[in-house]
């Protein structure tokens, strides 16, 4: 239906007949005349509709749906800048809140006295929690007239953020590549530690693959290295998805701060937090793992505040969302949220692996909410993995494919996220549609398969 915009006399005019929706704009400078609000709305709005349909990304951790509310709060925030603590003292007050309630949610053993902070993503929240592991190593080198030149992180197979640390901070990654294992293991991680070891990074919810990393184990692996050669080093976890996870569906799992190894932790409050895009957390044990020169003391926006952060004005919206949903949800509306995307992930596990060509890598057990399959060895259905990605696109679905990292390139996966707001009917819809790619290349075999560099699939890089 056409839109309008009610005039003077009760006229109404068609808006895309306004001389403004009738020109050609240019698109990489700024206009010289001004427009009609509306008028730069709807040509705005208009171009917004060629992205593709957030609901039906399944290859995004970040979170898609939000109640009603969270929109409002979204709304009433949109002037708070959340770093200036004096002139918003209430959106402060929340965001201590919520850090001590991660804390206690992460088993701090002082939730009370707890130290963290919020931050734009789980990507800022990990580099401050490596600048902290750094900075406590150098200290100590130090103390001890040795030199800081060299230091390392060990991991398994991490997402991009921390190359990312790696390289801006002169620190060597030691990636454990892989092999017949699918993650970094405590035997694997404990090989590569030595006395320029700042960290060891184990991740809640492994980007290719899903599975939480075995903190317990590494952690037992490093105290026992530690007996042996005097080594103490300090355990930082990843834990982006599953730090919202864990506590509520799998509370059992001993991965956070109820080991005395872990120093400190990041997450994503938009991701299984359920809050919205802009939102992610880093805590440490006590405040003895933040050296306190890494604190910039501030007075210039009204008040003497402290800050640690790489950003510093951010919108204080998301974390109001985030303190929204810690009150409607308690444990168990996360709880009961976060088990029935286990159920829709096992149910879409066992569907597909019955749609003959495939072999189900991850099937929502052990990890987070998620499936992930790739080709039968052996099978030549006329197409590959990045083949399907592109074609299942043509239903506005978004499925990353992508090869393995180092050591084991020649494993292509698809892998299915599923989040709050995918639903079993939509389950049925995408297999539906998984099985119409099926029949349509079997009629359409592809000579030319599409590769990764060469289709639209999800890129970790």
């Amino acid at each position: 239906m056409p839109l309008h915009n009610k005039r003077k006399n009760n006229i109404m005019d068609d808006i895309y007949a306004s001389s403004d929706l009738s020109i050609v704009l240019p698109k990489y400078k700024m206009p010289q005349k001004e427009l009609d609000p509306r008028h730069a709305y709807q040509m705005v709005h208009d171009e917004l509709m060629l992205d593709g349909n957030a609901r039906q990304n399944l290859a995004t951790f970040c979170q898609t749906w939000d109640d009603p509310e969270v929109h409002r709060l979204m709304d009433e925030c949109i002037d708070k800048n959340m770093i200036d603590k004096d002139e918003y003292p209430q959106t402060a007050e929340i965001e201590s809140r919520c850090v001590h309630i991660l804390a206690d949610l992460w088993n701090a053993p002082d939730s009370a006295n707890s130290l963290g902070c919020s931050t734009t993503g789980s990507s800022e929240a990990a580099m401050l929690g490596g600048l902290a592991l750094k900075k406590r190593w150098s200290e100590k080198r130090k103390a001890a007239g040795k030199g800081t030149d060299r230091p390392n992180i060990v991991c398994g197979p991490v997402q991009i953020c921390w190359h990312k640390f790696a390289r801006y901070w002169d620190v060597e990654l030691r990636e454990v590549p892989l092999e017949d294992q699918l993650y970094m293991t405590a035997e694997e991680a404990v090989k590569r530690c030595d006395e320029n070891t700042i960290g060891v990074i184990p991740t809640l919810g492994v980007t290719f693959t899903c599975v939480y990393e075995p903190v317990e184990e590494i952690c037992r692996a490093l105290d026992q290295l530690q007996k042996e050669t005097g080594l103490d080093i300090p355990v930082h976890v990843d834990g982006a998805s599953g730090g919202f996870l864990a506590p509520f569906v799998d509370p059992d799992l001993k991965w956070d701060f109820r080991l005395k190894r872990v120093k400190s932790i990041n997450a994503s409050g938009h991701k299984f937090g359920l809050a919205p895009l802009g939102v992610g957390w880093v805590l440490w044990r006590d405040k003895e793992e933040l050296p306190e020169d890494l604190i910039f003391w501030v007075n210039y926006l009204g008040g003497n505040m402290p800050t640690f952060a790489l950003n510093f004005s951010r919108p204080g919206g998301q974390i109001i969302a985030q303190y929204y949903n810690f009150l409607r949800l308690g444990h168990e509306g996360y709880r009961k949220i976060h088990q029935a995307c286990y159920k829709t992930a096992q149910y879409l596990s066992s569907e597909v692996k019955k749609l003959g060509p495939f072999e189900i890598i991850y099937d929502g057990r052990g990890g987070i909410p998620a499936m992930s399959f790739s080709l039968q060895e052996g099978v030549a259905p006329g197409f590959n993995l990045f083949d399907l990605s592109d074609r299942i696109r043509s239903r506005g679905w978004q499925i990353a494919a992508y090869s393995m990292p180092a050591n084991r390139e020649d494993l292509v996966v698809m892998r299915i996220l599923v989040r709050h707001g995918f639903s079993r009917d939509l389950a049925d819809l995408l297999l539906k549609d998984l099985q119409h790619c099926l029949e349509y290349f079997k009629k359409n075999p592809v000579i030319h398969q599409s590769s990764e560099e060469f289709s639209g699939s999800f890129k970790h890089s």
